[in-house]
């Protein structure tokens, strides 16, 4: 996954041109189209666990059923060397989820667009996520230490009031995007700054009274909105391709699955599309 989507928040398999078929690289490599390697996170819900719990398993077992591919996967914690140790070793062979032109790997067209959002509960008064509004210099607002709203806070002169929540975690027994939704459900903090499929996740699974309002990217600022895609290695054109291709035959299904797990799609606009 992307450097970017690392901090906050998916990868890996292995494909052919057909199942059992041998293709060959443009480096000259040649690798065996047997199983669809996915690279993954064994604990990072909602994207991925080894209970294939998570939206990016789902969307793996889309594309592996397209290439008549059974889904294996190569598990690894989603920091540094997630992308050495696995797709670039040669231990799977795709990235479900990365941010679109990732440097670290070639990517393929972008199969979802989400961004960070302001979560408030279900009675509040907040309607806006515009920063200047008055109402905010009072709120105690949560947010991941080292994410993109941070600056933002900064930027709005309102870090004095901003609750930090850890960044880099053992996931196995933290998750500091959970922790961060059940304090404002329980009114320790009034609002949150939070990655999308983060906050959609947990407000429908655990079904939980708050809302979440669009976060828009502002001249000088971090962005805060993305496009995802899915990550091969470099000189990989044909199996690139082949991703592709699945990825635009099963588009409608890939959004089923999106938003069953509650994750935010934005428009061409880069508004929040209604559930």
């Amino acid at each position: 996954m992307s450097a970017v989507v690392r901090l906050l928040l998916g990868t890996g398999l292995a494909a052919g041109i057909a199942f059992g078929a041998v293709a060959q690289s443009a480096t000259g490599d040649t690798v065996a189209r047997t199983e669809l390697r996915v690279c993954a996170d064994p604990n990072n819900l909602p994207f991925s666990n080894e209970k294939s719990e998570g939206f990016e398993n789902k969307i793996a077992e889309v594309i592996g059923r397209d290439l008549a591919l059974p889904v294996s996967y190569f598990w690894f914690p989603q920091i540094i060397g997630f992308v050495r140790n696995g797709l670039e070793a040669g231990r799977c062979d795709l990235v479900i989820g990365t941010v679109a032109g990732d440097e670290l790997m070639q990517t393929t067209t972008p199969y979802y667009h989400t961004s960070y959002v302001l979560v408030v509960r279900d009675d509040s008064k907040i309607t806006t996520s515009d920063l200047d509004d008055p109402a905010f210099k009072s709120l105690h607002i949560g947010v991941i230490s080292g994410t993109p709203p941070s600056d933002l806070l900064v930027h709005h002169a309102l870090m004095g009031n901003a609750r930090p929540y850890a960044l880099t975690v053992d996931t196995r027994f933290e998750s500091p995007p959970h922790q961060m939704l059940k304090d404002i459900a329980d009114g320790s903090i009034d609002a949150g700054m939070i990655w999308g499929p983060f906050a959609g996740y947990y407000i429908t699974h655990d079904k939980l009274p708050l809302r979440m309002i669009g976060l828009r990217s502002e001249p000088g600022m971090p962005r805060l909105d993305y496009h995802i895609a899915m990550g091969v290695r470099y000189n990989e054109p044909d199996w690139r391709r082949r991703i592709n291709e699945a990825i635009h035959k099963h588009q409608s299904e890939i959004d089923a699955i999106l938003r069953d797990y509650g994750v935010p799609l934005l428009d061409e606009q880069g508004a929040l599309m209604k559930p």
